[in-house]
Order: C-alpha cells, then structure tokens, then sequence
C-alpha cells in the first residue's frame, strides 16, 4: 500500500512538474526582429533583393518622411506592399531626451510627433510602432507616447551575457533593440551567434536594429548585407520565425 501511494506521489509531483514548465513556456514561435531606422530607403530596397529568397520581414522605422523623394515613396509601399512594416522615426530625427530637457515633452510631440503620424498617414502608411532616433528615452516619454503608439522602441547600448541582455521580447510595448551596425561597440559575429543560439534554446524574440546596409563598410551606422544574410541563414537553418515590430503588439494582446 506504501509503495503504491508513493508511486502515485512522484506521478503526480511529475505531472504537475511538467504542467508549470509549460506555464513557463511563452506561447510564441523564437524568432527575430530585423528593423532599419532613418531613411535610407534605396540601401533598404537593394537589400530586399537580396533576402527576400529567404522569406524575410523587417521594420522600415522612417524619418524625415516629407524629405523622401517620390522613387523612394514608391519604394517603401512596394516594401509594405510585400509584408515589412512601415514604422515611425520622428519627424525631424530629433534626440527626444535632449529635446524634451530644453523645450518639454508637449513641444516634442508637436514639433516631432504629431506631424509625423499626419504626413505618414497621408502618404499611404498608418503607423503604429515607433523607434526613438539614437534610441535614447525616458519613461516620461514612454507614457506620454503610450496612446499614440503599439510598440515603442529603443537601443539597448549594453553588453551583457545572452541571457540578461535587454534586447528581447518581454510582453511589453517598451522594447531595446541591439544594434547590429558594424561600426557598434558591442557587435560581432560571434556575439551576435551568441544572442541566435540563446533566443533559439529559451525559445525568444531577439530585436535588432540597423541603419544603413551596404556591400562594404564605409561609416558608421553601416551593416553589411553579408551580416543580414549570415542572420536570415541562421533563422531559416533553425526555424527561428521573422516578426515585425507590430507582429508583437498582436502576441502581447494574445497573453
């Protein structure tokens, strides 16, 4: 009798082990975020020649929307056209912490905010996830920005061991994004392996973001398309999933 109640113990205590693991698993797919701030729109389209035979999807994060030329304009709603979102960059590119110290946060969101959403939305793009341009904020700014925006995005300027990095999706709107341009402090190759093999393991969403690609570096805020497609290859050979920034307002919803 003893040793039959203590059988249905440990099959209990297993199950109920098994049962909180599950819990503790986030009901999403580990995949990738690949977003491009500023406007460098015919380095972008160049690049999507190039990766879209891997079925990829990135986050075009567009400034200074009105300086766009009308090729370029065409270039970005053929982009959406093909799945990548269009998101907001600010409207004149303004550093929101160094603004908001010297003029406030309701002169921020007049001058860089408001107008942005208007022409984007003029221009055929209904924008719901923003990145703050060199990805410096503040959490008053994060709140006054909350109603007017799904997902907001940073930087994250720190490097830390894979797992404590802030770079990945914690069912938040408020995101980091670690910077894969070849001339960041923190990137390489191997630490850049590091962050795919762990999102992969934990079962993660890794945000990155980038700038400028290109075929040689030149300057900063540069990545080289042979970094994009060493990521989209790792993605397809470990069946990691592309998301856009908006893809994530959708599974925040959903928990």
């Amino acid at each position: 009798m003893k040793l039959t109640l203590l059988k249905s113990f440990l099959i209990a205590s297993f199950l109920i082990l098994i049962s909180c693991q599950d819990k503790k698993q986030p009901p999403y797919k580990a995949g990738v975020v690949i977003s491009f701030d500023d406007a460098y729109v015919d380095e972008w389209y160049e690049a999507d020649k190039v990766l879209k035979k891997y079925d990829w999807k990135a986050t075009f994060c567009v400034c200074r929307i009105d300086s766009i030329g009308k090729p370029q304009m065409q270039k970005l709603h053929q982009l959406q056209g093909e799945g990548h979102e269009i998101a907001g960059h600010g409207y004149h590119h303004y550093n929101a912490v160094k603004f908001v110290a010297k003029n406030g946060i309701d002169k921020y969101i007049k001058q860089e905010i408001d107008p942005m959403i208007v022409s984007m939305k003029k221009n055929g793009f209904n924008v719901s996830s923003f990145a703050y341009p060199y990805g410096e904020r503040s959490a008053a700014l994060d709140t006054a920005l909350a109603p007017k925006f799904k997902i907001i995005r940073g930087r994250d300027f720190e490097n830390k061991k894979p797992e404590k990095e802030g770079c990945y999706f914690r069912n938040s709107k408020y995101l980091y994004a670690f910077d894969i341009d070849n001339s960041h402090i923190h990137f390489s190759i191997p630490y850049l392996l590091e962050l795919l093999d762990d999102a992969k393991k934990q079962n993660k969403i890794l945000i990155f973001s980038s700038h400028k690609p290109v075929k040689n570096i030149t300057g900063n805020y540069q990545t080289k398309i042979e970094t994009l497609e060493f990521l989209c290859k790792y993605m397809k050979l470990n069946n990691l999933k592309f998301y856009t920034l908006s893809d994530l307002d959708k599974l925040k919803q959903n928990n």
